[in-house]
C-alpha cells in the first residue's frame, strides 16, 4: 500500500508543478525583459530608430534631386556577431517593415525570397497562359543595399552582468560602391541575479 501511495505521489508531482504556471497575453509592443538577452523589443526599437536616421540623412534628398524618384532599396545580410543566438531575420523584417511604412523608398526582395520569385516566374513560362504569365527582365533593380551586423560585449562579475549590444548598418550605392550612410544603435542592459 505504501508503495502504491508513493508511486501515485510521484505521478501527481509533475501535474502539481504544471498547474502552477500562468500564461497571460500581452501586447507585442509592451516592453518585457525577462532574461536580459536580445528580444523583440530591442529588435523593434533599433529598427525603428535606425530607419528614421537613415531616412533623414542627406543621401535620400540627394537621390531624389538627382534622379527625380524614390530610391529602390534592398536589405541584405545582417550578420549576428553577438555572443548569443539572435535570429537576425526578425530584425531584418522589422527593418523592411519600417521602410515600407514610411513610403519614402521602394523596397525589393532579396536573397531566398527573390530566388523563389524567379522560380515562380520561370514556372509560369510553361504553365500559365500567355496573357497572365509574368515576364523575365522586368524586376526593379535596387539602387542601394543595406547591410550590417549585430555585436555584443558582456561584462560579468558574480551576480551582475552588463550586456552591451551595438547594431551597425551601412547603406551602399550598388552602382558606385559608395557608402552613403553609416549608422549604429547601442543598447546596454544591466542584469542582476
Amino acid at each position: 500500500m505504501k508503495k502504491a501511495l508513493l508511486y501515485a505521489s510521484f505521478l501527481a508531482l509533475p501535474a502539481f508543478f504544471a498547474c502552477s504556471r500562468q500564461v497571460s497575453r500581452i501586447s507585442p509592443n509592451e516592453q518585457v525583459d525577462i532574461s536580459g538577452r536580445w528580444n523583440n523589443t530591442d529588435s523593434r526599437l533599433v529598427s525603428e530608430e535606425m530607419i528614421q536616421t537613415v531616412l533623414n540623412s542627406n543621401w535620400l534628398a540627394n537621390h531624389v534631386q538627382a534622379k527625380g524618384s524614390k530610391p529602390t532599396v534592398i536589405v541584405g545580410f545582417v550578420a549576428n556577431k553577438s555572443h548569443e543566438h539572435i535570429d537576425a531575420e526578425t530584425f531584418v523584417k522589422d527593418v523592411e517593415q519600417s521602410f515600407v511604412k514610411t513610403e519614402r523608398v521602394r523596397l525589393v526582395q532579396g536573397g531566398k525570397k527573390r530566388e523563389e520569385l524567379r522560380a515562380e516566374r520561370a514556372d509560369q513560362q510553361t504553365n500559365s497562359s500567355a496573357s497572365t504569365m509574368k515576364k523575365f527582365g522586368l524586376e526593379n533593380g535596387a539602387d542601394y543595399i543595406l547591410q550590417g551586423s549585430i555585436n555584443s560585449i558582456v561584462d560579468a562579475h558574480k551576480k551582475k552582468k552588463e550586456v552591451y549590444y551595438q547594431v551597425n548598418l551601412e547603406l551602399t550605392n550598388l552602382e558606385t560602391n559608395e557608402v552613403v550612410w553609416i549608422g549604429d544603435k547601442k543598447i546596454a542592459k544591466l542584469v542582476k541575479n
